[in-house]
């Protein structure tokens, strides 16, 4: 009786590792299909003006640029460690305090999760 339900159990292991990988290998089969000539959709960073993310300097709307590049932070306003010391250049040119010997270097991997796009020259 325990063998029974031992190979019954290990069928339906081995049946969920198969199915699973079908799944994954049906993907990759229309990802082979695609020809190398066909475009790839790639999208261009949106290009904001210095006056356009001067416009988001506040609390719940607040856009910082670092290096030319335009993140989005209003919604880690709250949870930034140095309190309202994010505030102190929102709408504006963070470069200087962000690489300020106060930050931590995993806010340069964090950084990139409220990229939004580049600063228009």
């Amino acid at each position: 009786m325990i063998a029974v339900i031992g190979l019954l159990l290990g069928f339906l292991v081995s049946a969920l590792f198969l199915i699973q990988g079908k799944r994954r290998g049906s993907k990759g089969d229309q990802e082979k299909k695609r020809s190398s000539n066909e475009p790839v959709d790639v999208q261009k960073p949106k290009c904001y003006s210095k006056s356009e993310v001067a416009l988001h300097n506040k609390r719940d709307d607040c856009w910082i640029i670092i290096k030319d590049k335009v993140y989005d932070v209003t919604s880690y306003v709250e949870e930034h460690p140095g309190g309202d010391a994010i505030l102190d250049h929102a709408g504006d040119d963070s470069t200087d305090g962000f690489f300020g010997p106060q930050h931590a270097t995993r806010v340069f991997d964090m950084i990139e999760d409220f990229y939004i796009g580049e600063l228009r020259q």
